[in-house]
């Protein structure tokens, strides 16, 4: 999921992982995680309960305005399909205090802005190919979590974005 904050100045929520996981330990990410059955295989749903789970937003809280292309976390070699949504004006975290040992936020127009995400060439030399990051307060925000932000950004940025539009109209209705 990337949520969006509805309350001003409609920041986009990270987390960070705690240390002692197994995978991405002490990284920055969007909350989320893989699929259960429960979700049969619907991503928003996969989205939106691991959204609750980790930083404890419910799903009646969260309007799903769009997603990004699959992608793929070619580490591991998962398909993930990012989910964008809008948390109401005024929701409170629950971290889950084993996955999530932090939140924090990330203003939409820093984001947004032309060039704010950048090609992170010592990262893509190392991997042998294209990685992006983001420096936002002394965090680099990097990886697959950059890679999604250059996806999202690259959509705001699109001729006529139908997502651009519907998280516009979503931010508006607060």
């Amino acid at each position: 999921m990337v949520p969006i904050l509805a309350g001003k100045p409609h920041g986009v929520v990270f987390v960070e992982r705690a240390a002692h996981l197994r995978r991405h330990p002490g990284q920055i990410g969007f909350p989320g995680g893989s699929e259960d059955p429960i979700d049969g295989g619907d991503p928003v749903r996969t989205a939106l309960r691991e959204l609750q789970e980790e930083i404890g937003i419910a799903a009646d809280r969260v309007r799903v305005v769009g997603r990004l292309p699959e992608v793929e976390q070619t580490l591991n070699g998962f398909l993930i399909t990012p989910i964008v949504g809008v948390l109401d004006a005024g929701v409170s975290f629950t971290l889950d205090g084993e996955e999530i040992v932090g939140v924090f936020t990330v203003p939409l127009a820093s984001i947004v802005e032309p060039g704010a995400i950048r090609e992170d060439e010592a990262f893509a030399a190392a991997r042998g190919k294209p990685m992006y990051a983001l420096d936002y307060q002394g965090r680099r925000i990097w990886g697959f979590t950059g890679r999604i932000l250059r996806l999202f950004a690259d959509a705001w940025h699109a001729p006529d974005c139908a997502l651009r539009a519907a998280i516009r109209d979503a931010l508006l209705q607060e």
